[in-house]
């Protein structure tokens, strides 16, 4: 049988989701807690992922095995669990329902605020320069005309195919002391999202034009990119779209 996971966590405290060597990742924590809790080895499957320090509100991935879950698994889980990831829920899908490949859409959301504060500042960027969020959203909208993200992505792959995204949705909202954007693609690039980030305050800032943020786009290469990445820990994975037809009716999201 093939199960869904739902989760969140804090990523302060771990070197992204994926398993690496020596060091922390929240994928390596879930999978060797819930082998010993099913006493057999686990392999889990994520729906992305998510960088060093970077947040996830709603993240899903999956596993099989081939006994019925114990109805307190969920709350067994989470005792065993550290403090920084909660298991949200755990529930049968069908068989050929992938977490990576049959999501939709991902949904990212990155906190800035413009006064400090002690209590937020592990899940938001302090800007102390003023920003032109007019300017910052036209260059937002312009990220929906274009397909091809090889201007923001850590690495510049060969194939262009690999860097096409199409972004649904990228939007900043303003609130008293601190802003968020918005952005809903049907997938990411590696560090396509703070980098963006990174750029836009930049064109906030005035030290990018939107014609000099245009030509990046369409040059497909981030060298032409100098803008700083947008730090970690402002950044949170908060909501992912599946097709209702992988799930059965009394689970579907």
């Amino acid at each position: 049988m093939r199960f869904f996971i739902e989760l969140s966590y804090n990523g302060k405290y771990y070197h992204g989701w994926q398993i690496q060597k020596k060091v922390k990742s929240v994928e390596e924590k879930l999978e060797y807690c819930l082998s010993k809790l099913l006493s057999t080895s686990i392999n889990i499957i994520g729906a992305g992922r998510t960088d060093k320090g970077v947040h996830a509100r709603q993240m899903f991935a999956h596993f099989d095995f081939e006994e019925k879950l114990d109805s307190n698994l969920t709350k067994r889980l989470n005792i065993f669990l550290p403090k920084s990831i909660h298991v949200i829920n755990i529930f049968p899908v069908k068989k050929y329902a992938h977490a990576r490949f049959h999501a939709l859409s991902r949904t990212y959301k990155y906190y800035l605020i413009s006064e400090k504060n002690p209590f937020i500042q592990d899940f938001s960027w302090y800007y102390i320069y003023p920003l032109d969020f007019i300017r910052m959203n036209k260059a937002s909208k312009i990220l929906m005309r274009y397909k091809n993200f090889s201007s923001f992505c850590k690495k510049r792959k060969d194939r262009k195919s690999d860097n096409i995204c199409e972004i649904y949705y990228a939007h900043w909202s303003k609130y008293k002391t601190h802003f968020c954007f918005t952005i809903q693609a049907n997938r990411f690039l590696r560090n396509m999202v703070r980098s963006i980030i990174g750029t836009l305050v930049d064109i906030g800032r005035s030290k990018i034009s939107i014609n000099e943020f245009i030509k990046i786009l369409e040059l497909e290469n981030p060298i032409y990119r100098n803008s700083q990445i947008a730090p970690p820990y402002g950044l949170f994975l908060t909501k992912i779209i599946y097709p209702e037809d992988i799930f059965y009716d009394s689970e579907k999201k």
